[in-house]
């Protein structure tokens, strides 16, 4: 395939890995890992959004990232399933995105997650563009 393409000038600098904003990479991480943890119990019908995302530095002067992102379910049913018993699945999800992101962002990161029903999100446009869906 390589011999057919055309030659042309770099369109990224060779140290590019992706043209994604920050915040749409960690909300992925976060989708991810829910997916992974969740399995077959809820289905692909989980959106994430990151609504924050602040740098600031410790007192040692290591950089700290805090992050709060929601995940977003069709169902109460869902919110309790990726909840889990006394907020398990919720740690563990956060726990698994939080050493994705500490390796992508390349510092400590504090992650809160959320949880929010919205009915039938997947049917509602405006709600897609909201989460960054683009038809």
């Amino acid at each position: 395939i390589k011999q057919y393409l055309p030659y042309g000038p770099a369109l990224y600098e060779e140290d590019t890995l992706t043209d994604q904003l920050e915040r749409d990479l960690v909300s992925e991480i976060v989708r991810e890992k829910a997916l992974r943890c969740l399995r077959d119990e809820v289905p692909h019908g989980i959106a994430v959004y990151t609504d924050s995302m602040k740098e600031r530095e410790k007192k040692n002067g290591e950089i700290l990232m805090d992050i709060a992102s929601t995940l977003v379910c069709e169902r109460d049913s869902h919110k309790g399933m990726i909840i889990g018993k006394g907020g398990s699945m919720l740690k563990r999800i956060g726990t698994e995105a939080r050493i994705d992101m500490e390796k992508l962002l390349e510092c400590q990161v504090n992650l809160k997650l959320f949880v929010k029903v919205r009915r039938d999100w997947r049917d509602n446009e405006a709600q897609l563009r909201n989460f960054g869906y683009r038809f």
